[in-house]
C-alpha cells in the first residue's frame, strides 16, 4: 500500500481539502461582503430586484428555448419543404418550358417568388448573423431536403429570405417572406416582459424609499441626540415596527431629559445652599485680624473652587444648544489664554471653520487640555482640522508626558497620580474627566498619545 493510500495520507489530503475549502469560502464571503451594498435601502432593493431579474431571465430562457426556437424550427421546416417542392417540380417540368407555370404555382400556392437564372456559380457565403436561430435552423432544414448545392442569405433583405439552388442547367433563385420562417411576434412578449419589469421596479423603488425614510430619520434623530442637538421635529412614522422603535426612542429621550432636569434642579439647590455657607464664612473671616485669616481665606477659596468643579462635573451644562461656531477664533482665544498664563503657544486651523457644536462646553473641553499642558510644559501647539466627517483638535506640548499604561486611568474622576495631569486649577482631579464627558456628549472622544514635540498629545475627535 502506497503512502497516499495509507490512513495517515488520506487524513492529510482530507485536511488539505478542508483547508482549501475553508480559505475559498472565506475569500468568497469577504469578496461578497465587499461588493454588496452596505445601506439598508440598496440591500432591500437588491432583495426585491434580484428574484425579479432571475425570474424574468428564466422566463426569457424558457420562452426562447421552448417557444421561439421550436416554432422557428417548425416554420423553417415548412419553408424548406416548399423550396424542395419547387426544386422537384422544376425537375419534372420539360426543359423547354418557359417556367411561367412554375413561377405562378409557387407564387399562388406557396407564397414564393421564383426566378430561373442562367447556370452560374453560387455566390460566396455571406456574413453570418451574430445571433440568429433562423439562419441555423433554415440551413439545416434545407440541407436535409435538398441534394443540390444551395446558397442562403437571411441578412441582406430585411423582409425576405433569398435561397439559390444550383441545378444542372440553371440556378433557381427563390425569395420567401421572412415572417414565414420564424416566430415574428416574439418581440411583443419580450417588450411586455421588460415593460412590466420596469414598472414593478419603479413601484418597488418608490415603496422601499417610503419605508426606509422613517428608519433614516430615526437614525438621524438618535445621532443628533447623541451629539446634544435638538430633535424636537422628529415624529414616529413608517411601519408598525419602525413606529415602535421611534416611540421607544422618544420615551428614552424624555426619561434622560427628565433625569438631567431633576439632577440640575437638585444641584442648583445644593449649590445655592453651599455658596450661602461659603459667603457667610468669608464675611466672618473679614472681621478677623489680617494675619490670622490668610490661611483660612485660602482654604475657603480652594473649597469654593473645588465645589464649582464638582458641580460642573455633575451638572454637565445640559442647557446649552448647539450652534455654528468659528473654531478658528475659539482656538485663537485658547492660545491667547495660554500665553497669558506664561506658556509659548501656537495655533492653526485647516478646513471650513464653522462647525455646529456647543461652543462654551467645547471651549471648556479644549481649555482643560490646554491648562494641563500649560502647567507641565513650556511650549504648546494647538491645531485643528475639519473635513466632511470629523472635527479634530490636537493639543501638543513638550512636557514630561504620561506613561502609556496610565493614559486611560487619568480620565477617571478624582484620580491623582504623581505624574498624572488630570488636575484642574482647583486641584479636584476632574479636568480630563470633564473634557472627555464633553467630547462624548458631542458624539466624539479624547485620545492621548505621544507628541512630536516630545511630550503629550491630546486629540479631540468630534463627528460633524
Amino acid at each position: 500500500m502506497s503512502v497516499a493510500e495509507s490512513p495517515s495520507g488520506v487524513r492529510h489530503w482530507a485536511r488539505l481539502v478542508l483547508v482549501w475549502l475553508r480559505d475559498t469560502t472565506n475569500g468568497f464571503a469577504a469578496w461578497f461582503n465587499r461588493v454588496t451594498p452596505k445601506g439598508l435601502y440598496p440591500r432591500s432593493l437588491l432583495i426585491i430586484v434580484t428574484p425579479m431579474v432571475i425570474l424574468q431571465s428564466v422566463l426569457a430562457f424558457v420562452f426562447m428555448e421552448r417557444h421561439y426556437n421550436v416554432v422557428t424550427r417548425r416554420l423553417s421546416a415548412a419553408v424548406s419543404q416548399d423550396i424542395s417542392a419547387v426544386v422537384s417540380l422544376y425537375d419534372m417540368l420539360p426543359k423547354a418550358n418557359d417556367h411561367i407555370a412554375l413561377r405562378s404555382f409557387a407564387s399562388r400556392n406557396l407564397s414564393l417568388n421564383v426566378a430561373v437564372l442562367p447556370p452560374t456559380d453560387l455566390p460566396p457565403p455571406g456574413p453570418k448573423p451574430f445571433f440568429s436561430v433562423l439562419d441555423a435552423a433554415l440551413s439545416r432544414e434545407i440541407g436535409l431536403r435538398l441534394k443540390q448545392p444551395f446558397w442562403l442569405d437571411t441578412v441582406g433583405r430585411s423582409m425576405l429570405i433569398e435561397v439559390r439552388v444550383k441545378m444542372d442547367d440553371a440556378v433557381l433563385r427563390i425569395f420567401a417572406p421572412r415572417n414565414a420562417a420564424y416566430a415574428s411576434n416574439s418581440h411583443i412578449f419580450l417588450l411586455w416582459m421588460v415593460g412590466t419589469s420596469l414598472v414593478l421596479l419603479a413601484v418597488a423603488i418608490l415603496f422601499l424609499r417610503n419605508q426606509i425614510r422613517p428608519i433614516e430619520n430615526l437614525a438621524d434623530a438618535a445621532e443628533a441626540f447623541g451629539k446634544g442637538r435638538d430633535v424636537e421635529n422628529f415624529r414616529p412614522r413608517g411601519a408598525r415596527e419602525v413606529r415602535r422603535a421611534a416611540i421607544a426612542f422618544l420615551e428614552m429621550k424624555r426619561r434622560i431629559e427628565r433625569q438631567i432636569e431633576q439632577r440640575t434642579t437638585m444641584l442648583a439647590g445644593v449649590s445655592h445652599d453651599m455658596r450661602t455657607i461659603l459667603t457667610r464664612f468669608k464675611l466672618e473671616l473679614a472681621f478677623l485680624p489680617e494675619g490670622e485669616s490668610e490661611a483660612l481665606k485660602k482654604d475657603v477659596d480652594e473649597l469654593q473652587g473645588m465645589l464649582e468643579a464638582y458641580l460642573a462635573f455633575a451638572r454637565g451644562d445640559p442647557g446649552e444648544q448647539a450652534a455654528l461656531t468659528d473654531m478658528g477664533e475659539l482656538i485663537e482665544d485658547l492660545r491667547l489664554n495660554a500665553e497669558r498664563d506664561g506658556a509659548t503657544a501656537t495655533a492653526s486651523f485647516m478646513g471650513p471653520p464653522l462647525v455646529e457644536v456647543k461652543a462654551d462646553q467645547l471651549k471648556r473641553c479644549i481649555g482643560n487640555l490646554v491648562n494641563n499642558a500649560v502647567r507641565h510644559a513650556r511650549r504648546i501647539a494647538i491645531s485643528g482640522t475639519r473635513d466632511a466627517r470629523y472635527l479634530i483638535v490636537t493639543v501638543d506640548d513638550d512636557g514630561p508626558g504620561i506613561p502609556e499604561e496610565k493614559r486611560e486611568e487619568v480620565f477617571r474622576p478624582f484620580l491623582r497620580l504623581d505624574d498624572a495631569r488630570n488636575q484642574d486649577a482647583g486641584g479636584s482631579g476632574l479636568g480630563l474627566s470633564i473634557a472627555r464627558d464633553i467630547a462624548r456628549a458631542h458624539g466624539g472622544d479624547i485620545q492621548l498619545s505621544d507628541s512630536p514635540m516630545g511630550g503629550l498629545r491630546a486629540t479631540v475627535r468630534i463627528p460633524v
